[in-house]
């Protein structure tokens, strides 16, 4: 089956609802509820000293708007980030698999059907079951409204009224760039919620109490993009020694936050970029000197100190350095030469270090049409052929890496 008709195929079954969907006849996607511990560290949360109340800057007699109610819904009200159904994808046959691999998608995301046939593809060539994994606030652990066009539409049409000189401002990112533009903090709050709900789903199969995962199952990574900020964190953490055997492959991702350009229609508008790069960047000490919650959590926990090394590419430097040495074996990336979101060298800055002693491997694709960061593999018909073959490339690199 070519690369489209795949695309096209998983993107019609596919349903939370449905607690086996069969995909052919040696593959199926299992769905599975998951639960979040990680409230309390959200925005509102118990355990945040910032109760994160929305007070707008306009006249008194300014009458609220839909941005308003994106804006003052406490993060930890919104549910759909809390419980939530999650896919895996597997041989039809196994009933408890031995041997996963997790799946991070990229910012911004809403929907799975761009992974679907990687992870299938991955699936079928190394005889693995891939857990696609969503990071908090994203895929359906965000509210429906916030993938509604229309609703989305007419906020982003306020957006830009407010902000006129605003760039990338659209229908798809409007949501997010609202919320991190008003507190770009929640991208660190649930990064970290993210983190702990990989180490819990990791905790809760090695208990033996998952009932498609053997408590005895090795644990490897593919990523994309940001998913990649993510796995990269799990690893060099490595909570327990979970993931001490653990293989990582990563597609257009790799590089620390401050080298990554995500102003984009489809990921982050100009203003919300400003706004997150001031927090996380630029005055994050300052913060955490000022923050007594945010200072534990990204100077006191590894995974904070991981974090926090992974936003400022000249921040703890050589301790990050050092991790990725010991760790090289054990990592793949694939970059793409035309991708302006993630560029190539800066991924290989990061992951091969400023001297470029760090023998990780990084390749470097490009494909013979158009193509962008957001879609790299694009399901149209009139170049079907050219997609299906540089996709097959690309993932049997990564299938071989991974097996």
């Amino acid at each position: 089956m070519k690369y489209i008709d795949l695309f096209n195929h998983l993107k019609k079954i596919e349903n939370y609802t449905d607690n086996e969907i069969e995909i052919d006849n040696q593959t199926v996607i299992r769905n599975f509820t998951f639960e979040s511990n990680y409230r309390f560290l959200l925005p509102g949360g118990s355990g945040n000293n910032d109760d994160y109340e929305y007070i707008p800057s306009v006249p008194e007699d300014y009458e609220p708007d839909i941005i308003q109610e994106i804006l003052n819904k406490k993060d930890t009200e919104i549910l759909e980030n809390i419980k939530f159904r999650y896919h895996m994808i597997m041989p039809k046959h196994e009933v408890k698999t031995n041997k996963v691999i997790f799946m991070f998608h990229g910012f911004n995301e809403k929907y799975w059907s761009k992974y679907l046939p990687w992870a299938k593809y991955i699936a079928n060539k190394t005889g693995k079951t891939i857990i696609l994994f969503p990071i908090a606030f994203h895929m359906n652990r965000a509210p429906a409204i916030w993938s509604d066009s229309r609703e989305m539409y007419h906020v982003s049409q306020k957006r830009k009224e407010r902000h006129p000189d605003i760039i990338c401002s659209s229908l798809s990112n409007v949501a997010i760039s609202t919320r991190l533009h008003n507190k770009p903090q929640r991208f660190i709050w649930s990064g970290l919620q993210s983190y702990y709900d990989v180490i819990d789903f990791v905790e809760y199969f090695k208990a033996g109490k998952h009932p498609a995962i053997s408590a005895d199952a090795t644990i490897d990574f593919c990523s994309y993009s940001i998913g990649t900020f993510l796995g990269e964190i799990l690893m060099m953490s490595n909570k327990n020694e979970y993931f001490s055997k653990s293989k990582y492959a990563t597609f257009c991702g790799g590089a620390v936050f401050n080298r990554l350009s995500p102003v984009s229609k489809f990921i982050l508008d100009s203003e919300a970029n400003v706004s997150l790069y001031s927090f996380v960047v630029e005055h994050l000490e300052s913060h955490m000197k000022r923050d007594e919650v945010l200072r534990y959590y990204l100077n006191a926990q590894p995974e904070g100190i991981n974090f926090r090394c992974m936003l400022n590419y000249r921040t703890l430097t050589e301790y990050r350095e050092e991790t990725y040495m010991r760790m090289s074996d054990q990592f793949y990336a694939i970059t793409l030469a035309k991708d302006e979101v993630v560029p190539p060298y800066e991924v290989i800055n990061t992951l091969q270090g400023v001297c470029r002693n760090i023998p990780i491997k990084v390749d470097i694709l490009d494909f013979p049409y158009k193509y962008t960061h957001e879609d790299p593999f694009p399901a149209l018909p009139r170049i079907a052929d050219e997609v299906d073959e540089q996709f097959r490339i690309t993932f049997d690199k990564i299938s071989d890496f991974l097996k």
